[in-house]
């Protein structure tokens, strides 16, 4: 049995992750864990609204830090009734650590975690991805599964490839973590410069390594610029589709998947994408 994180603001609910969640452990033999990160430095209110009678107000930070508190239980409650109603196994973690520091030593222990790309553990929301996300994406020990805000049926996965082990090693990954996903409609999208031959890059290889794991998929390659391409390409997709990357590497960078590509995909697309890197 696998081990798949939901990670959860708790003053945010998402409900797209507990839905993707729900939607993974209906599918895979997995155990939900919905870590609801408390981050001490992290509160719905601003410290303007603890003065009053220009004075800091021991009433008012009791009163503020019980309506966060009451939130916060609110949405563990709401996790569990979705968990218990759906009829899967579940355990909650409610950790009162710095949010990403716990994240990411929680992903150690785990097979997946799944997150919306909006969170941001951050009272202020700014554009995606936060700098929480980017964080995750860089340390994360374990594959992530980044989540739109809107819930659908995943119907077709996209791989992109670019004939670097950081692409291949998503891939395997995917395999590995969500097996029954391969009886969806697989493509591999490779985007290649304008003046390189249209080859998949170790085409031979690939084709073989892909028989064994994703024996129907089918093989896109394309001229351009990879960035624009690739979100060209997955704007023209039906709805339900989801990403495969390999990205944010820490050793060698793929050509593609430097830091900024991910960024890209979250920021123009809101669709799932699954990341995996090597260490």
């Amino acid at each position: 049995m696998k081990k798949v994180i939901a990670a959860i603001d708790g003053l945010r609910y998402s409900t797209s992750t507990v839905e993707h969640a729900l939607y993974i452990t209906g599918q895979e033999n997995v155990h939900l864990v919905g870590v609801f990160l408390d981050d001490i430095t992290y509160r719905s209110y601003e410290l303007s609204e603890l003065v009053v009678d220009s004075e800091v107000s021991e009433q008012k930070i009791r009163e503020l830090s019980d309506k966060d508190r009451r939130t916060r239980d609110r949405s563990i409650q709401q996790f569990e009734l979705a968990c218990q109603q759906a009829r899967i196994n579940y355990s909650v973690h409610d950790n009162r650590d710095i949010a990403i520091e716990a994240l990411v030593h929680e992903s150690i222990f785990a097979d997946l975690v799944i997150i919306d790309t909006h969170e941001s553990f951050d009272r202020v929301r700014g554009k995606a991805p936060s700098r929480f996300i980017q964080h995750l994406l860089a340390d994360a020990a374990c594959p992530l599964l980044l989540v739109p805000r809107v819930f659908r049926d995943i119907t077709k996965i996209v791989m992109l490839y670019d004939g670097t082990p950081a692409s291949v090693y998503a891939i395997r990954m995917l395999d590995c973590t969500l097996p029954t996903l391969k009886s969806l409609p697989v493509e591999v999208l490779t985007v290649k410069s304008p003046m390189s031959s249209l080859h998949l890059p170790d085409g031979r290889l690939m084709k073989e390594f892909m028989k064994r794991h994703y024996p129907h998929a089918v093989y896109t390659v394309q001229r351009g610029f990879p960035p624009e391409e690739i979100v060209a390409s997955l704007k023209r997709e039906q709805p339900g589709v989801m990403a495969v990357a390999g990205s944010y590497s820490r050793n060698k960078l793929s050509r593609w998947f430097y830091p900024g590509m991910a960024d890209i995909l979250i920021q123009e697309l809101e669709i799932p994408l699954f990341v995996a890197h090597t260490a």
